[in-house]
């Protein structure tokens, strides 16, 4: 279990051109050329702030410089450092030692605290921390201006490093799936020919277009598919009962067709476990709970409700 004591976001260089070099080494660099080690080292805000107005900053800029210095200095090894680069966010502890380095050394800054075990992208589960996956409330602290600053969203931030899902998550996805449990039994009350409906509905919203009659005397498919963007032919076989002997035998028929690119299968009440060959890409079979999802995700539960009901 990941804790931290302070949490800092630290941006890696102006622009992030220490970036790849820190990520690499397993370092934070920090630049403020201005301030000497020194004067760093010493943790005095109001002489690090005098210094820098003397050197022509502004009273409220060289106070947050300051603060900014004594973080990076003094912030202990509970200190939770992250950055965001790569498009992923990074995380790390950092040892105390401060290493000052030759002024404009390239690509680091001029100052160096190694971290302890390396920058970590993934949570502790390993699942890699995507920025896209992360509620904005954190991730907009990567348009930070300057350089340091404080993490206000410690307690999300923590619980996803650690890979703890959120309560009110957890009681979403019980609700969802329950709801996908009770659906499946709806599914199966439907009529045959509202269940070729539904499934005719879900390939429409899906951009499949139709290019064959609903259903009927068609001996191989229930439907014929056009998918315009990829020129692809799809063939669809919708079944209230089904067993894998059904299913490889409309494998061979439309085998036998050659005129078909995808094949679906679809079925709602399957005879025991029903799967594509695993050398088959091009065929694909919903079943009981993936297919009562599909519903769902669609928008598709009202309308099945409305026809049970």
């Amino acid at each position: 279990m990941i804790n931290a004591k302070d949490v800092r976001y630290i941006k890696l260089g102006p622009k992030g051109i220490w970036v790849d070099s820190a990520l690499a080494h397993g370092e934070l660099h920090f630049g403020y050329g201005r301030v000497t080690h020194e004067l760093a080292v010493e943790a005095d805000a109001k002489k690090i702030k005098l210094h820098l107005v003397n050197l022509g900053r502004d009273q409220q800029a060289a106070a947050r410089d300051a603060q900014e210095v004594i973080d990076f200095y003094h912030l202990g090894e509970d200190c939770l450092w992250i950055t965001f680069a790569n498009d992923r966010l990074w995380w790390a502890f950092a040892k105390p030692e401060v290493v000052w380095l030759t002024e404009g050394l390239k690509p680091t800054g001029i100052r160096i605290r190694k971290t302890i075990d390396g920058w970590h992208d993934t949570d502790l589960n390993g699942q890699p921390l995507i920025m896209d996956g992360l509620s904005t409330k954190l991730t907009r602290v990567a348009a930070y201006r300057r350089t340091i600053c404080r993490v206000k969203e410690s307690d999300y931030l923590l619980r996803r490093i650690n890979g703890i899902e959120d309560p009110i998550v957890a009681r979403n996805l019980n609700a969802r799936n329950s709801l996908i449990d009770t659906l499946q039994d709806c599914i199966a009350s439907l009529h045959w020919k509202d269940f070729e409906t539904l499934i005719d509905i879900i390939f429409s919203r899906s951009g499949w277009n139709r290019i064959s009659p609903l259903g009927g005397s068609q001996k191989t498919v229930d439907l014929e598919l056009e998918q315009v963007i990829t020129n692809e032919l799809a063939a669809v076989q919708v079944k209230s009962v089904a067993s894998q002997k059904t299913l490889d035998d409309y494998i061979m028929r439309i085998d036998e067709a050659e005129r078909f690119d995808r094949f679906f299968f679809v079925c709602h009440s399957p005879k025991g476990e029903i799967t594509a060959p695993p050398e088959r890409s091009d065929v694909n079979v919903w079943t009981g709970k993936e297919l009562a999802a599909t519903i769902l995700k669609m928008g598709l539960h009202d309308w099945v409700l409305e026809k049970v009901a």
